[in-house]
């Protein structure tokens, strides 16, 4: 039996290794001795072999105008300092090109709102896969300036009253502050709840809270007829940012609104946290 099971095994192992990852193993173990012994590089070649299956996936199913695009991972954390060598990548499909596009030109649509609409598509494509795009990325791939980018995606969230997810958003990165008026204006005007917003916007339930107190403790200083650079020291907060609030609550007191019903207008944002566990995540 013995027998039998040894030419069975001296058959059939060797295609075993007729394999990408049998080749990995071969080259460790002759190019690389020094890495260690077969379960070493067993281990290595797994996770190699898992990090080609996430990041080249198969692309028979891609569509027309799909691509495949290495992004930064929607819940990776940023931090000073940190580089993007230490970030957690994801792999996501993106569609630069619609079945519609050619026919939408051919009835008159105007081509610059075929891209504004392709910078908001892309963005929330991302999204849906874990993944969340930088401008820049977006401007690589649409052949387009940053600055060209980012005047689409104003654009877009103003007509639209929402908040696209890309990295500036999402991670509070970089000069995109667009999206703290729209979650400020869906809470204290249109007052909708936490929930909804969370969904509308993109942003966790930690990042709204952030929001809602830094708006009124700014609110509660203006009514106090504090300057920005008193309202800066008092709040810790840049001149740049607690200006940014002043403008909101300057348009909000142009518009007619009480400044009193905002103040007081509360936000329950500890149970949405306390029944999100995921809240936290970004």
């Amino acid at each position: 039996m013995k027998e039998n099971i040894s030419a069975k095994f001296a058959s059939y192992e060797p295609v075993h290794y007729k394999t990408f990852a049998g080749a990995l193993e071969a080259f460790f173990e002759q190019e690389c001795p020094q890495i260690g012994g077969f379960r070493t590089r067993q281990a290595l070649v797994n996770a190699i072999y898992s990090m080609v299956l996430k990041f080249f996936p198969e692309t028979s199913h891609l569509r027309q105008g799909q691509t495949v695009w290495t992004t930064v991972h929607k819940n990776a954390k940023g931090a000073y300092g940190k580089t993007i060598r230490d970030t957690e990548l994801t792999p996501v499909v993106l569609t630069l090109v619609q079945d519609t596009d050619a026919m939408d030109r051919a009835h008159g649509k105007k081509l610059r709102e075929l891209k504004k609409e392709a910078v908001a598509r892309i963005c929330n494509e991302a999204y849906e896969q874990d993944g969340c795009l930088t401008e820049t990325e977006l401007a690589v791939m649409l052949k387009m300036a940053p600055s060209t980018v980012g005047k689409y995606l104003r654009e877009f969230e103003a007509e639209n009253r929402t908040v696209l997810p890309r990295r500036g958003t999402i991670h509070d990165m970089g000069p995109t502050l667009t999206h703290k008026k729209i979650i400020i204006e869906k809470l204290f005007i249109e007052q909708k709840t936490v929930q909804q917003t969370m969904r509308e916007t993109c942003h966790s339930a930690r990042a709204i809270e952030r929001y809602i107190t830094s708006f009124k403790q700014i609110l509660l200083c203006y009514r106090k007829g504090m300057s920005l650079d008193e309202i800066s020291f008092s709040v810790r907060k840049t001149r740049n940012l607690v200006q940014e609030y002043l403008d909101i609550i300057e348009n909000y007191k142009n518009r007619m609104y009480i400044l009193d019903q905002l103040v007081n207008y509360e936000v329950n944002v500890e149970s949405v946290m306390e029944r999100d566990p995921n809240s936290m995540t970004r």
